[in-house]
């Protein structure tokens, strides 16, 4: 089995469901020692075990993305733990649906803190030790709502197109570093945060009707494009959003 991860350190926040578990798994299998990062000790350690199963080490990082100090911490005890950091994921991410006559200023500060300074604390923290080494990689986990208006999502879709707006000029910042800076921007994909929605037959086939693929991600399928960014294999590639999205962004 290929293993192109063999040897690299990744951070992965956000890591306790969902995608950033799905990333976790993929870097595991890949080779990769992966440091789990997110606020539920427990979830994490769910997460933990799958990473241990596909036979990859792993540490458990509580941590709270708004803090940088927090995020800080994260990046110096993956290095005491696991030796090194080659990668960061910057995954963790929350969501409120409503108009934004309804949202209020706690609403804003919540979402913006979360998905995009959190980014910001984790590229920051990582910078003297990836620009140090002269390599590394960095994948922000954006969102086709960053590019693609929906009702309801306007401070969440405004945090995302913030996410591909500094994976832009990161990239471009750090590309004389040999420090690559991409992001994957997500469409709809079947995890916990998106359950609820998918379970009602009305909003699914309002959703899915904008999918030209007709149909939802499932978790799995973003773990080779996430394993391709952590890769040599995407080393002349920096500054870019790819839309996982069945053609959600193209339509």
């Amino acid at each position: 089995m290929s293993r192109p991860l063999e040897g690299r350190t990744a951070v992965v926040t956000g890591a306790s469901r969902g995608l950033g578990r799905a990333i976790a798994l993929a870097f595991a299998e890949a080779g990769a020692a992966v440091a789990v990062a997110a606020r539920s000790k427990s979830a994490l350690e769910e997460t933990a075990h799958l990473v241990e199963g596909a036979g990859g080490r792993v540490l458990v990082v509580p941590t709270d993305v708004t803090s940088f100090e927090a995020v800080d911490a994260l990046m110096t005890a993956t290095i005491a733990g696991l030796g090194r950091l080659d990668i960061v994921v910057n995954n963790s991410g929350v969501a409120k649906v409503a108009p934004l006559a309804e949202m209020s200023p706690e609403d804003w500060r919540l979402m913006v803190d979360v998905n995009l300074t959190g980014v910001f604390y984790a590229c920051r923290a990582a910078a003297p030790h990836l620009i140090a080494r002269r390599a590394g990689k960095v994948i922000n986990v954006a969102s086709v709502l960053g590019a693609v208006g929906l009702p309801g999502y306007t401070i969440y879709g405004a945090t995302k197109g913030g996410v591909i707006a500094l994976t832009r000029a990161l990239g471009v910042e750090w590309a004389r570093h040999n420090v690559q800076v991409n992001a994957i921007a997500p469409g709809w994909f079947a995890t916990d945060m998106t359950h609820d929605a998918f379970a009602d037959s009305r909003i699914n086939a309002r959703l899915t009707r904008d999918i030209p693929a007709r149909r939802i991600g499932q978790v799995e399928e973003i773990g080779p494009l996430a394993v391709y960014l952590a890769s040599p294999a995407s080393d002349f590639m920096t500054g870019q959003t790819v839309f996982l999205d069945g053609g959600h962004s193209a339509a």
